[in-house]
Parts: C-alpha cells; structure tokens; sequence
C-alpha cells in the first residue's frame, strides 16, 4: 500500500508546490484533482485543476509524470467527480466531454484509473437513474478501454445539501447498485472506496468490503462523525443533511482496524488516498495541511 492525499483542497497551489508537501512529510502518492480549468464558482472540494487536460500531448504527459517522480511522489490515479446523469442535456454533455479528456489524460500519462460519479438525477429512483446509466456509460466505459484506463466510481450518494435532495447526485452508494454495475461493466469499471458514506447509512462496512473488496481499483481515507442532536432534530429520512459531518481519519467513526483488515483480507494493495473535506482544518493551507498530517498519523501505521 501507498499512502497519500487528493490534491483538491489547495486550488492555489502548483502540483508541483503540492507535491513537495506532500512528499516532505511522507507521503508517497497523490490523485490529482482535474476539474476544467476555468475561473467562477465551483460546489465546495470541486473546481481544483491542477493538471489541464484540455489538449495535454504524451509529451506534456510524460513530463509532469517525470517531474512527480524526481520528488519521489507517484499519481495513484486522475480526480474527476461530476455528475454524467445531471437531468439538464447541456450540462451532462459537458461533463462527459470533460471526463473524457481525462480519460485521454491519463492514457497517455501512463495513468490507469480516472476515479468520478456515475452520477444520478435527485428527482428520480434508483431503477429510473440506473436505465439511464445503461443508456450513457457504454460508450465512456469503451472510450476508457480504448485509452487503457478504467473507471473508479466512488460510493459517494452525493446528497449533502438540499439541492442534491431526495435522491442524491450519484447511485453507486449501495450494494444493491454496485451488483448492478459489476454485472453490466465487469472487469472494466472498479470502485473507489469511501469508508465514511457508509457510516449514516448504516451499511455494515466489514461486510461490504468483504464482499466487494476485490473490485475496489482505488480506495479513499475519509472519515464521518454523525452530529446526534442533528440526527435528532431531522430525522433519517433528511438522508443525512443537517447530521452527516466529514471529518479526517482518527476524528469520527471509522473503525480503521476494521476497515484495513478487511482490506488487506481483501488482497487489496493500492493506494489509499485522504479526501479532505473537514471544516475544523479549513481556513488556510497550513489548516489544510495540519489536518493532512493528523491523517496521516493515524493512517501511517496500517500501511505497509
């Protein structure tokens, strides 16, 4: 196992500035954040470009992969979560076009897994979002394979406010629907595991990883603390909103014992990657970078 971060929380700084961070208190890999790369307002932990791959030639590729590597820093894999199922026309094409030059990215970077959403309508079910993701993942799932790359989705239900509310931003949440992309896209699409989307919804995380271990491509160090008073006040049926609170590994609820033995019981030996997204270490880089480095002790032990 590697152990390393999500570039995404420092917008402004170089990947080469994260980099030297990052390797200088131990880490050994990064996934790189590839949002478009353009100015205006972004969803919170979304917008960061730190490689524009808009156009980016093996060359360029190559380069940046080589510069990583002289400070001893590797990419686990390219970042780009959208959402491919949005219900505005416009907007999805927009972010599949997008994707897919991530994909291409990473083809000819050498890179071999694009970690995104499957994405999901809010207004509709799960059956109904699921028929449309047969309808427009094909064709990126081929696109990928083309480009010798896979597909990670992270398990993320993407329903943290109330525009993303009934049903979330993306379906790959639950057993359920991972039995479902496994079947339509075996061997070709993997998961990006997300410890903490399965604590407020009280899904049995030894279980899942047991069962879905093998399948995991990729795998994200987040941890979640549920707020008991705002569980109180909104109920389970607010899915979250008002009591779910993102937290670094070691501050929530993640058994991490737990979660890497059954990784490695999994025969999983990728990179495990901290996603930021705690708003007690925002503020400023060094916030950012104190709540990186508190991860990384309470990680560091189990990863050899």
């Amino acid at each position: 196992m590697k152990l390393g971060l999500l570039t995404a929380p420092f917008p402004d700084l170089s990947l080469l500035d994260v980099a030297d961070w990052a390797n200088s208190v131990g880490f050994d890999v990064l996934e790189v954040a590839c949002w478009p790369h353009s100015a205006g307002p972004s969803r919170r932990y979304a917008g960061t470009s730190h490689i524009d791959v808009a156009g980016l030639s093996v060359t360029q590729g190559q380069e940046i992969v080589a510069a990583l590597a002289e400070k001893n820093i590797a990419i686990s894999a390219l970042g780009y979560y959208p959402n491919p199922l949005h219900p505005d026309p416009a907007h999805r094409e927009a972010v599949i076009g997008h994707l897919k030059e991530v994909i291409i990215a990473a083809g000819r970077m050498g890179v071999s897994v694009v970690n995104t959403f499957c994405g999901g309508d809010a207004s509709k079910n799960v059956d109904q979002n699921w028929a449309e993701a047969l309808k427009i993942w094909p064709d990126i799932v081929a696109h990928a394979r083309d480009h010798g790359v896979r597909l990670a989705f992270e398990n993320c239900p993407m329903i943290f406010s109330r525009d993303e509310w009934p049903g979330g931003h993306n379906i790959a949440y639950s057993p359920n629907v991972w039995r479902r992309i496994l079947d339509a896209f075996s061997g070709e699409v993997g998961m990006n595991f997300d410890p903490s989307h399965l604590i407020w919804q009280m899904i049995d995380m030894e279980r899942f990883i047991r069962e879905f271990g093998p399948h995991m491509l990729h795998v994200h160090a987040k941890d979640l603390m549920i707020d008991r008073d705002g569980l109180y006040e909104h109920g389970i049926l607010s899915a979250g909103i008002g009591w779910q609170v993102p937290r670094m590994p070691g501050l929530g609820e993640v058994d991490w014992r737990v979660f890497f033995s059954g990784l490695y019981r999994a025969g999983y030996d990728g990179p495990v990657v901290i996603e930021h997204e705690d708003r007690q270490f925002e503020g400023s880089d060094d916030k950012v970078k104190r709540g990186f480095q508190i991860a990384r002790d309470v990680l560091q032990p189990y990863v050899k």
